[in-house]
């Protein structure tokens, strides 16, 4: 793998008033060439300060940040201007010039590099095309909606052809249609251009739909990392679970569970359903050889990367013997977890 970012042992400690706290402790990741990474974690977990040492905008109290293979927290001056060049940022807020228009938006940068003005007339107006808003080119950031403002912001961290492109929340003011907008036309950056993506968020829903790998951060440390299909198919820490419970409500809460135990009084087991290479029916299978029957009562299988996963909480009648026997066979096929409304037990 041919790193486009690595965090070597990454901390970053803030002094304020003569107390201190520990924004980053220990983090060690690498984004490969190429990729969609992205950083989840709740408020106050560190990924945004992780983000900004990228670029410098915040240096490590200890570790190094490589970009492209420079310690780019080493950095001052020219060097770190020109290398800054090579990485682009879009942000929540936007931050738009109000008193420019579109076009002297992205001309911006352009001209700061030392571009002419027709040559940034020419980059400005292959990038509005490229965003779809060749038509707003001379309107203010004031008539603009909240998805185009984000537009405008990608079209300009764009144009200097960066490398690799940050993006610290780009899609939390944005209603679901409008990000799911941003959120393509991030991909076909990507695609079209290959630029490596880094991308901050709570939203883990943006991260299923776009990235490739992801982090989960939780009090300045990196908890799990891993492809994005391994993190959601199964996650291995609290606040992982937590974050893809929020969006794929595979498992019944305590509450819901309490209220499934009052109606199906059969024993209940959850099972782990993942990508397989075989269309073997193994539950109606291993039910029909123990004379067992069963029902499934919550759950769902979802694609993500063009494989499947999910969890089903199935409830299984018959004798006592003939279940156990069941569910047996049925951990040599798949994870189980059996289920109680007071207690629930994970077995492998």
């Amino acid at each position: 793998m041919t790193s486009a970012i690595r965090f070597d042992g990454v901390g970053k400690t803030f002094t304020t008033r003569g107390r201190s706290f520990e924004a980053l402790r220990d983090v060690n990741l690498e984004v490969a060439r190429g990729e969609i990474f992205g950083i989840v974690g709740y408020s106050g977990a560190g990924k945004s300060t992780l983000l900004r040492t990228v670029n410098a905008l915040e240096r490590p109290t200890t570790g190094r940040v490589l970009v492209e293979g420079r310690e780019i927290s080493a950095l001052t001056g020219r060097e770190l201007g020109q290398a800054r060049q090579r990485i682009g940022m879009i942000f929540q807020p936007f931050n738009l010039l109000q008193s420019r228009n579109v076009y002297q938006n992205i001309a911006y940068p352009l001209r700061l590099a030392g571009l002419t003005q027709a040559e940034a007339l020419d980059r400005a107006e292959e990038l509005l095309e490229f965003v779809g808003l060749s038509d707003k080119a001379l309107q203010y950031p004031n008539r603009l909606s909240g998805g185009q403002k984000q537009r405008v912001g990608v079209a300009r961290a764009l144009a200097n052809r960066p490398d690799i492109l940050l993006s610290d929340e780009a899609t939390s003011a944005l209603d679901p249609q409008t990000t799911g907008e941003v959120l393509d036309l991030l991909r076909r950056v990507n695609d079209e251009y290959g630029v490596t993506i880094l991308l901050v968020t709570h939203e883990i829903d943006v991260i299923r739909d776009l990235a490739h790998q992801v982090a989960v951060m939780e009090d300045g440390r990196v908890v799990e990392h891993g492809s994005v299909y391994d993190v959601f198919s199964a996650p291995r820490t609290p606040v992982a679970r937590r974050f893809v419970s929020s969006v794929l409500h595979r498992e019944p809460s305590a509450e819901t569970l309490a209220g499934l135990r009052e109606v199906h009084r059969g024993r209940l087991v959850q099972l782990h359903v993942q990508n397989r290479e075989t269309n073997d029916p193994f539950l109606s299978r291993i039910a029909r050889h123990h004379g067992v029957d069963f029902n499934i009562v919550y759950g769902g299988v979802s694609e993500l990367q063009s494989r499947l996963f999910g969890s089903l909480t199935v409830e299984l009648f018959g004798d006592h013997a003939s279940v156990d026997a069941a569910i047996a066979e049925l951990r040599e096929t798949t994870s189980v977890v059996e289920v109680d409304a007071r207690e629930v037990s994970r077995v492998r």
